[in-house]
């Protein structure tokens, strides 16, 4: 009864505060981006909780923590200062003043209008729809996973009615809701988490972090290893996609480096009241990725010492290790605070994932494209209908449960942040980038990710392969934009005065 509470009241809240946002959601503008007018605090928060989910609570946790031990919480590390605070130095300041410069409410926007090229704008909008279904599947399938543990539900009753909690408050208030939910679940998280650790830590089977290391030692040496063995020896594709060194380096470069090329993600940096709010959210965003991160691997890693998990991992069945530790072994109100952590993390990232999905058809599409003169109203009902369609497709995807959560999210990742961190991140800075290199980028990710990486993943014995191709697949991103704009022709002057010589009398506009 105390868990059914605490969740139906944290329910209530969410919704209660989408009602109370309806009256901020007249015009997409105001429904996508909040007016661009969101403070540091709230967009932080957006930020993180957006960055957090049941993927990492559930599925890494569970399959990386158990699989790496310690030398998982490298992966917190990337995530705290190259997903977080260097993603905010180096993007946020850019990206607001650039985006606002250009009049680009999406990233397809800010292809079309930064490179000059409409065919550009289209192709990204359907890359953001179709390929940030696998991740939000992924998601819905850690949350179904976690409520069916707690609650004893059909998975498939559990799935269906996450959906429908994201889809009414996500619809009644926009982003608006999203951002003002983001505070209330980031306060959640970080009480969950603290909980939760020092938790673990006192638990008979753990005894504290000095016998949990001795023990962690005697029952898997390689789970206290500051870095797992680089063997590659005899050397082959296969042995370094295999390679634990390999695969945890990647899982960094995945977990860390991608957020800078999905459109969820910079999504933040779009809205974000004006460049002075910057500096205190990069401060709040790290120390909150700090945290969520280290504390999900550092449970994950100490997972195998409590009964029934080794014979999990044996069996492969990775997610469904961390609801087994969390409900067998936590105290009933613990467990409800726990759960309200995961379903917290899960909906903000979900309502980012179905925010932008939504835009690319409407925004995009639809009023770029098919009808111009589309009136503020329709548009509007448009995006919420495009939000339930989105949802419908993640939830039929995670119905078949043909994939660990890593994979999943690996695939969608590995493709979408592929086709877009090297032409934004280049663009943001430097005048040559050429239209070419973007297509080329797309055309790179979707052949190397989209078509090797899902054969990989099609095959059990090579499914582990996938998070390894989507680091390459954003790494060679990085390196194409470059290359090949200095061989295709550069864009031109006009273009490129619009996107870096600043409009004055702009909100937030100042010398570039």
């Amino acid at each position: 009864m105390i868990t059914y509470l605490v969740v139906v009241v944290f329910v209530a809240v969410m919704v209660g505060v989408g009602v109370a946002s309806r009256k901020r959601t007249s015009d997409v503008k105001e429904f996508f981006l909040g007016g661009r007018d969101v403070g540091p605090w709230l967009s932080a928060f957006a930020y993180g909780t957006t960055y957090f989910s049941a993927v990492l609570f559930v599925g890494y946790a569970g399959k990386i923590g158990f699989g790496f031990g310690l030398s998982s919480l490298w992966i917190a590390v990337g995530n705290a200062l190259v997903g977080s605070l260097l993603a905010w130095v180096v993007l946020a300041k850019r990206t607001r003043l650039m985006t606002t410069r250009l009049g680009a409410m999406t990233v397809p926007a800010f292809f079309k209008e930064r490179f000059g090229s409409n065919g550009l704008k289209i192709a990204a909008a359907l890359i953001i729809f179709v390929f940030l279904v696998p991740y939000s599947a992924s998601v819905y399938t850690g949350l179904a996973y976690l409520f069916e543990h707690v609650f004893d539900l059909d998975y498939s009753l559990a799935l269906w009615g996450m959906a429908v909690l994201t889809a009414v408050y996500l619809v009644l208030g926009g982003y608006v809701a999203v951002a003002r939910n983001d505070l209330i679940q980031g306060v959640v998280m970080v009480c969950g988490v603290v909980l939760m650790v020092g938790y673990v830590l006192r638990a008979p089977e753990v005894g504290g972090l000095s016998a949990a290391i001795d023990k962690l030692t005697a029952a898997a040496p390689s789970a206290t290893a500051a870095w797992p063995a680089w063997d590659l020896s005899p050397f082959s594709w296969e042995a370094f996609l295999a390679s634990p060194a390999v695969v945890l380096a990647s899982m960094v470069v995945l977990t860390s480096l991608g957020v800078w090329g999905l459109p969820q993600m910079v999504h933040k940096f779009y809205a974000i009241r004006d460049v002075k709010a910057v500096r205190p959210a990069l401060w709040i965003s790290t120390v909150f990725a700090g945290l969520m991160a280290g504390a999900a691997y550092f449970t994950g890693a100490l997972s195998r010492l409590f009964p029934g998990v080794p014979e999990l991992a044996a069996a492969k069945q990775f997610d469904e290790i961390m609801p087994t530790v969390l409900t067998e072994s936590l105290p009933e109100a613990l467990v409800a605070v726990i759960l309200v952590l995961v379903l917290s993390a899960s909906m903000s990232t979900l309502a980012g994932l179905v925010m932008i999905s939504g835009s690319a058809i409407t925004v995009d599409l639809v009023q770029g494209e098919i009808k111009p003169g589309l009136s503020k109203g329709t548009a509007v009902l448009l995006l919420r209908l495009l939000v339930v369609v989105f949802i419908l497709l993640s939830v039929v995807l995670a119905q078949q449960q043909w994939q660990l959560i890593v994979n999943l999210m690996a695939l969608s990742w590995g493709v979408v942040a592929g086709c877009f961190i090297g032409p934004f991140v280049w663009g943001l800075f430097w005048r040559r980038v050429s239209a070419a290199s973007v297509w080329a980028c797309f055309a790179f990710s979707l052949a190397f990710m989209g078509g090797l990486g899902y054969y990989y993943a099609s095959d059990p014995s090579t499914a582990g392969y996938v998070p390894v191709l989507a680091a390459l697949t954003m790494v060679a991103s990085l390196a194409i934009t470059p290359l090949v704009s200095l061989v295709t022709p550069a864009p031109s002057e006009s273009r490129v005065a619009a996107a870096f010589e600043a409009d004055q009398g702009a909100p937030g506009g100042e010398p570039a």
